[in-house]
């Protein structure tokens, strides 16, 4: 056998992608713990200069929401039940679909940076673009016609009433999703996140004001909450667009506008379709539980309550959301710049990092059981009902610390038709008719069904474990180099998946 090369202790500034797969993969020897502790502080600093600014984009698009829903609270209940069931059930299936759909520009986007295919990366952004914004038409009526929906799905007339109100307000909103969600993913995959984080947190500043002067000033109520959301949404998407535009640093992913992106568009809308099976599937699975919940004795009591607890538990995907999206960005570039043992090192540190803070958030909820309430309402019934299930949301919390990085990996690899699969099966096939057998067959209620949603979250969790503890990555390598030649050229860009 040939000598190993002996490679020296090496400072943080100088590891590299390449010099670690080498590593990795025991063509160059290293000696001592000190340099694998070198090896997981670059890794981790990578990942954080990433997650930190996709944790603040994530929260703090969410939180526009939430601040909503807040000033919509203190209205009525009645208004915080029409408000949060129209979040859930009309908002919630756009933002599952637009979010769904806009992971296929995570993959491809990802992994064509990763390979350098530059050229291609803003034709599948304009390409993603037209489809989302064909979904948002659609949409339109599911909006426009949400109270009948709403009661069709077993909803009282009242609640249902202010629900419609609501989400027409929330109709400009879903076309800021369809330019958003899809800029977003474009930016992020090529690592430019601190400028979408100073972003979101400008017009999340300006969006408290904004709701503020329309409910507390100008008494414009709940179609006055929900214009105001759409608004902030807009502001979002116009300095989105300006940054791609403009900046430097999107000069050679951004070369304008062009009819390439109606090329190949029918096999780019089968990786969109599952990417929007795939997340919907899960989105709309906590949301139909919400929905459900107004089906129960006291409907009003038992959504109010649940929909605080969503909101928080909401708050904490987003910011494990920020983590998962680091997550599909390093895997995407991982496999596309072909380290299969580097992607692999990647995912054990973003889910050890998830593990430990999801720890520390279940403490939380479980420290300010009550004080989470009182945010939201005063009243005494609903405070308590909250309070009951905040250790479900303890449970739950802890959850989020590895199912949604696992998802992220999913989709930097490009495993969406997979997932949408596990989904269906563990979260309706089973979780769901549990949920609705304790909750409706026995006296826990709304505990019952969020009994159901953690029994599917941990078997969809342990599928995704084991998928991706299995995974050969040198075969995932092999597909993301397959789908990059079959993808965009400098002449004809035209994305055929394996789908």
């Amino acid at each position: 056998m040939g000598s190993v090369e002996r490679q020296p202790l090496l400072h943080i500034s100088e590891l590299s992608s390449d010099g670690i797969e080498e590593v990795l993969g025991n063509r160059v020897a290293v000696e001592g713990v000190g340099w694998w502790a070198r090896v997981v502080a670059w890794e981790s600093r990578l990942l954080w200069g990433l997650s930190a600014a996709s944790i603040i984009v994530s929260v703090f698009n969410y939180m526009l929401s939430f601040v909503t829903l807040m000033f919509s609270g203190h209205l009525g209940a009645l208004e915080l039940a029409g408000a949060s069931i129209a979040s859930v059930g009309i908002q919630g299936l756009a933002y599952g679909i637009m979010l769904g759909m806009a992971s296929a520009v995570q993959t491809v986007c990802g992994q064509a940076y990763g390979g350098r295919k530059y050229a291609a990366m803003g034709i599948i952004c304009q390409r993603a673009i037209v489809l989302h914004l064909g979904a948002a038409v659609l949409l339109t009526f599911v909006y426009w016609h949400s109270a009948a929906i709403l009661q069709a799905i077993g909803q009282s007339k009242s609640i249902a009433k202010q629900g419609q109100v609501f989400a027409r307000g929330l109709i400009p909103q879903l076309y800021a999703f369809a330019l958003s969600c899809p800029m977003q993913r474009f930016l992020q995959a090529q690592n430019i996140v601190n400028p979408l984080a100073i972003m979101s947190v400008g017009v999340f500043l300006l969006h408290i004001l904004l709701t503020w002067l329309a409910i507390n000033v100008w008494g414009y109520g709940l179609l006055g909450a929900s214009l105001t959301l759409s608004l902030s949404w807009w502001f979002l998407v116009i300095l989105n667009g300006l940054y791609i535009v403009l900046s430097p640093s999107c000069k050679e992913t951004w070369t304008g506008l062009s009819v390439k992106a109606f090329n190949g568009i029918w096999p780019y809308f089968k990786l969109t379709v599952a990417s929007a099976v795939m997340l919907c599937l899960e989105i709309w699975y906590n949301q139909g539980l919400v929905l459900i919940s107004g089906l129960l004795p006291n409907p009003t009591i038992s959504l109010d309550s649940i929909s605080i607890c969503m909101n928080y538990w909401n708050w904490d995907i987003c910011f494990v959301l920020g983590l998962s999206a680091a997550a599909s960005v390093r895997v995407s570039n991982e496999l596309g710049a072909g380290h299969p043992r580097l992607t692999r090192f990647s995912v054990i540190v973003v889910n050890a990092a998830s593990i430990s803070i999801s720890i520390v958030f279940s403490a939380i909820v479980l420290i300010f059981r009550v004080g989470l309430s009182k945010a939201f309402t005063s009243d005494a019934e609903v405070i308590n009902a909250v309070s009951n299930l905040t250790p479900l949301l303890a449970i739950s919390v802890f959850l989020n610390g590895v199912q949604p990085i696992l998802s992220g990996v999913a989709i930097g690899s490009g495993w969406q038709h997979i997932v949408a699969y596990v989904n269906l099966t563990t979260y309706y096939i089973i979780g769901l008719p549990i949920g609705c057998l304790l909750g409706f067959k026995t006296s826990l209620g709304v505990a019952g069904i969020w009994w159901g949603m953690i029994i599917g979250v941990l078997l969809q969790t342990a599928t995704l474990i084991i998928l991706t503890v299995r995974t050969n990555w040198n075969e995932e390598v092999e597909k993301a180099a397959d789908r990059l030649k079959k993808s965009a050229t400098e002449e004809r860009l035209q994305l055929v998946t394996n789908v």
